[in-house]
């Protein structure tokens, strides 16, 4: 049976004549998008038509989501809200603290020994306000969400960049920083700037050794890691509807790497198909009441270049395997041009390891398809020659697997079974030799592939294929190796060539488990005690930051100024530091070390300029705060690429850092530092970020008139004397400017609540 079937028959109620109500404002047919968006405004029924890219608006989303890593922040900072429950369903998932090294069994009661602090802390705290807990184990957040809480036609917001996996079952599902989570939580509106429409056709119907990773990875090339940004990617055609549900998530996941608001689908048979394989025959029932709102109008996927932003059509039946990277996910390489680029670019051919797991391909079908390679491999005569590991999903994912004999399969062929986690994916793994920081080739079937992502070494190759291409590759051992066309040497000396994928969509003698790892929190938490020890290292109560002193700002020492990509991971390092993800202070000592500074193309080593010496980014502006001085940090394109990870905007925010200036952002972290208080702010003239000097002192003026629209002045004071001064510009709203005058949105809130 589905989790809050109440809720969900609430939404389904008064969809209708919410899109009715939406369609007549618009004057026009909608998408499934705007259906999606304007039956969840929080104003109930739509009474104007909204500006896309331009209009902020409130919404009501149905439900929150958080994994481990990101719930303590967003919890701790719930705490301080003022509530005795949340006001929307929600729940945590332990994924993140689990690290990779030798097997599932040993790994995880390592973690539980390491971790039981937090998780006791996450378990404590969702016991007593009302919040599903999933313990460690449990599996991945976005696949336990597929198989248990995503809906046709829902809002979901999540702590996690990839809370958008849930688009393979019709919803609107973004992520957000634990701030925003805060507020839904609190029973606040949640606030989004309606987003452009980018639809992507798919025609024809994939096949052979073509997955539905390969249409991310098409699409990644084509719009690159920024060019969704702003944007809902809506997904249609025959293609769409001849995919499975679980193929439709693993698109919709990776939209976060082109920096998509979120991806969805329309709902349809497989869709319905999923929901009743899970268990949820109901949530089935109450959308084939409403199919027709849960798909755009006719006339949009008839014309869509009419009503979308813009429109992109890929052929599923021409489209070839990719491999994409290294060191970003949207370096597309078609399976049959590896040969050449690898060695135009002298990547290394040897793949040390393949990788299948992470939220983005670890479903059942996943690892059935998968399977098929490895079982072709073990009748033919061949090994790996690739070191070979397996995340799978879920628990319930992993027992039906075991079950159905795949994990066998698998085992056979001397791969190592890792715990339902995240694991290698966001750097949870002890990898050996990792150390050595060896120039080498890894392939995955995650979703990043950023330096340093998966094992702390910069000069790891990784490179993100489907799960079949990395079982593929991995029993091959080379880059270059093309399963379509190429052969391998059997144990006879015998030129064998691997048949295409075969899999299952959904489990023939349908989904099992034992115990599948979910808590129920108490119907009365007023009793349970959350207990954070003051000497704790791993966890720490918040305390509110300051509200704005009401004055321009004058003399900021420039802290860094960033050279080229810097992703959430450069700001605030995952692998080793997301133990301290509960600890603002001890965390903040990762603040931006795997940032380039400008001045020197070093990492983790910034002028000083009250001692005139280069030393770590953290403790110089340790420095500036016990002296009383704040800073800017100043960076390039698309600045917080990557994950949700709100503490790049906390740990600059906790440390004294006041404002952030870059030729871009990516939407989650600009909302992220908007909500603690901090300015976030753009170049109008992308050249001036060539002005500013390593020995500046900075000024920022005009707050004192901050309003809607109108920019800022920046003056860089020179350490020769001479000055020079431009507009920035910001996107913040009233409601946003409100935030920085009180020092973070959740003082507000906190104010509200106690009024």
């Amino acid at each position: 049976m589905a989790f809050d079937l109440d809720m969900i028959k609430k939404v389904y109620a008064g969809f209708g004549n919410k899109v009715d109500a939406a369609r007549k404002a618009v004057g026009k047919p909608l998408t499934l998008t705007e259906k999606i968006l304007y039956a969840h405004i929080w104003d109930e029924e739509a009474n104007q038509a909204y500006k896309r890219g331009v209009d902020y608006v409130d919404f009501a989303p149905d439900r929150v989501a958080m994994q481990d890593a990101t719930a303590q922040m967003a919890l701790l900072q719930f705490m301080q809200a003022g509530r005795p429950k949340v006001a929307v369903p929600s729940t945590a998932h332990c994924d993140h603290l689990i690290q990779a090294k030798v097997g599932a069994e040993t790994d995880l009661e390592k973690a539980n020994t390491e971790s039981k602090e937090v998780f006791d802390f996450l378990g404590s705290v969702s016991n007593k306000y009302g919040i599903g807990f999933w313990k460690p184990g449990a599996g991945i957040i976005h696949q336990v969400v597929l198989e248990n809480y995503a809906f046709p036609g829902g809002m979901m917001i999540g702590t996690d960049s990839h809370t958008v996996n849930a688009g393979g079952l019709g919803m609107l599902a973004i992520g957000v920083g634990g701030a925003d989570a805060c507020d839904v939580m609190a029973g606040l509106p949640w606030e989004l700037k309606f987003p452009k429409l980018i639809g992507v056709k798919l025609t024809g119907k994939l096949s052979g050794w073509t997955a539905p990773k390969d249409v991310i990875l098409k699409v990644a090339g084509i719009l690159t890691v920024k060019g969704g940004t702003g944007a809902i990617v809506e997904y249609f055609g025959e293609g769409a509807t001849s995919m499975s549900c679980t193929g439709k998530g693993t698109i919709c996941n990776m939209g976060a790497e082109i920096g998509a608001t979120t991806s969805t689908f329309g709902y349809d048979e497989s869709m319905e198909r999923y929901l009743r394989s899970t268990d949820r025959n109901d949530v089935a029932d109450e959308a084939n009441k409403i199919k027709e709102h849960l798909t755009a109008d006719a006339e949009v996927y008839a014309n869509p270049e009419q009503y979308f932003d813009e429109v992109i059509t890929i052929d599923l039946s021409t489209l070839e395997p990719h491999l994409n990277g290294p060191f970003t996910p949207d370096l597309a390489t078609p399976v049959s041009e590896m040969k050449e680029a690898a060695a135009k670019h002298d990547w290394p051919l040897t793949v040390e390891w393949g990788l299948i797991g992470s939220c983005t391909n670890s479903s059942y079908e996943d690892l059935s398809r998968a399977a098929s390679i490895a079982q072709q491999a073990i009748d033919k005569g061949l090994g790996t020659k690739s070191s070979f590991g397996i995340n799978p999903g879920s628990e319930q994912v992993r027992y039906t697997a075991d079950r159905d004999g795949l994990i066998g399969v698998f085992e056979k062929l001397n791969a190592t079974i890792f715990t339902n986690a995240c694991g290698p994916c966001i750097g949870m793994w002890d990898r050996v030799g990792a150390e050595k920081q060896e120039r080498n080739t890894i392939v995955h079937s995650f979703n990043r592939n950023f330096a340093k992502r998966a094992d702390g070494n910069p000069n790891t190759c990784a490179f993100v294929a489907s799960p079949e291409m990395v079982a593929a590759i991995a029993i091959s051992g080379r880059l270059d190796f093309n399963p379509l066309t190429d052969t391998l040497t059997n144990d006879k000396g015998e030129q064998i060539k691997l048949d295409a994928p075969v899999g299952d969509e959904l489990p023939a003698k349908g989904f099992a488990v034992g115990d599948n790892g979910y808590q129920a929190p108490a119907e009365d938490g007023s009793g349970v005690q959350v207990v954070v020890s003051p000497t704790s290292h791993r966890l720490q109560l918040l305390e509110p930051f300051a509200a704005w002193e009401g004055t321009d700002l004058k003399g900021l020492k420039l802290l860094i100024k960033a050279k080229g990509k810097c992703t959430t991971d450069h700001i605030s390092m995952a692998g080793p530091w997301l133990k301290f993800r509960g600890h603002l202070d001890n965390i903040s000592n990762n603040m931006l070390i795997g940032a380039i500074n400008f001045y020197n193309e070093k990492t983790d080593n910034v002028k000083n300029q009250l001692t005139g010496e280069y030393g770590p980014v953290p403790q110089t502006q340790r420095d500036y705060k016990a002296a009383g001085i704040g800073s800017i940090v100043v960076g390039d394109e698309n600045y917080g690429e990557g994950s949700s990870r709100e503490h790049a905007a906390m740990e600059p925010r906790f440390l004294g850092v006041r404002a952030v200036l870059v030729k871009s952002f990516a939407r989650i972290h600009e909302t992220n530092l908007k909500k603690q208080g901090m300015l976030g702010l753009t170049f109008s003239n992308a050249d001036d970020y060539n002005k500013i000097l390593e020995d500046d002192a900075i000024d920022i003026i005009g707050l004192t008139e901050f309003t809607p629209n109108k920019p800022l002045t920046i003056v860089l004071n020179h350490k020769d004397g001479s000055t020079d001064s431009f507009e920035v510009n910001h996107t913040y709203n009233a409601q946003q400017i409100e935030w920085f005058k009180a020092g973070a949105a959740l003082n507000i809130i906190r104010r509200n609540i106690v009024a």
